[in-house]
């Protein structure tokens, strides 16, 4: 790098940030771990709300780094942390989650929870697989129709978790179906031993409505995630081999899921500022290409990566953020990192 003295950063010009950003409802940022997953998830969570759009970041990373992102403490509940822009956030607590009940299923299930076991009562419970994707899950489910929010951010778990996490709808709509079906083929004898559930038939009922209800917001959910128009699934990726194999992988499951992936973004690439957004630069160190043989040696090996990355980015918006010679937290920054998000 250059042995330049800049100053930190102290401020950047209002009119190169995007105020807004031109994304669905539902913006869910995807990856290898340790890409920048939270850094893309807060500045487009950041962008997003200076329009005046309420725009909640969700964390559903264990690791809970968004918190150390946005210099703010994040609880697991959405909470307003900017007061001048409708900005919430929440980290996943992924045992708080499964602490709650925000589905109201299983307390009315009765006597059909008796029967078929405390496994299957919740169906988001500590049978499903992978519980910090369950909570992520939930807390989907409930924001869907939640009018607080218009726009929900989500910075996902690394890539292994977030495919378990898009496999739950598929495996709650089939449980939740064998359990309905399950209850219909069933109905004469639970007739017939309705004393031994004491008000069973009713409370039945109610148990299999409330069911039928989590079946329904199930499909929503699946039909809003596959929806290019309501959501932009944001594979993140640096310029390196492993980087580059990891997302191809996770293009071709995400095609299998059905889910719309719109936008590509390669962080951490050794070029300027100013090469990649409109934005004065003055304060941003920039790889020294010329003299420095360390430089020169990582920008080939990214090069050779970008080269490799061309099929990944065939068909979808590739956007480009810099290595920045200092680490990206803090509003400022976050701010320049929207500016190449644009």
């Amino acid at each position: 790098m250059t042995d330049i003295d800049v100053e930190a950063v102290e401020e950047i010009d209002d009119a190169a940030v995007p105020s807004g950003v031109d994304a669905p409802d539902y913006v869910l940022y995807g990856g290898k771990g340790g890409v920048g997953k939270t850094t893309m998830a807060a500045a487009t969570g950041l962008a997003s709300a200076r329009d005046g759009t309420s725009t909640l970041i969700v964390s559903t990373d264990p690791a809970h780094s968004l918190s150390d992102t946005l210099e703010t403490d994040i609880p697991g509940e959405p909470t307003q942390i900017r007061e001048e822009i409708p900005l919430y956030a929440v980290e996943i607590d992924p045992e708080d989650a499964f602490g709650e009940n925000p589905l109201g299923v299983e307390d009315s299930l009765g006597p059909l929870a008796e029967l078929l076991g405390d496994d299957m009562a919740d169906p988001f419970g500590a049978a499903m697989p992978g519980t910090d994707e369950a909570a992520a899950m939930r807390l989907l489910v409930r924001y869907l129709d939640d009018e607080r929010f218009d726009r929900v951010v989500v910075d996902t778990a690394p890539t292994g978790h977030t495919l378990r996490l898009l496999e739950l709808p598929d495996v709650m709509e089939t449980m939740v179906g064998r359990l309905i079906a399950f209850r219909e083929r069933m109905s004469g004898v639970m007739e017939s031993v309705t004393g031994m559930f004491g008000e069973g038939d009713e409370q039945l009922e109610e148990g299999m409505g409330d069911l039928r209800e989590l079946s329904r917001r199930i499909e929503r959910l699946r039909a809003v995630l596959q929806d290019p128009e309501k959501t932009d699934f944001r594979v993140v990726m640096v310029p390196e081999e492993l980087s580059v194999m990891e997302s191809e992988r996770l293009l071709t499951q995400l095609e299998e899921f059905g889910i719309p992936v719109g936008t590509i973004v390669v962080n951490r690439v050794m070029e300027d500022l100013t090469d990649v957004a409109d934005i004065e630069a003055d304060w941003f160190v920039s790889p020294n290409l010329d003299d420095c043989e360390f430089c020169q040696r990582r920008w080939e090996v990214q090069q050779k990566a970008l080269q490799r990355s061309q099929d990944v980015f065939r068909g979808h918006d590739v956007k480009r953020v810099p290595l920045f010679a200092d680490e990206v937290r803090g509003e400022t920054l976050l701010r320049a990192v929207a500016a190449c998000l644009e």
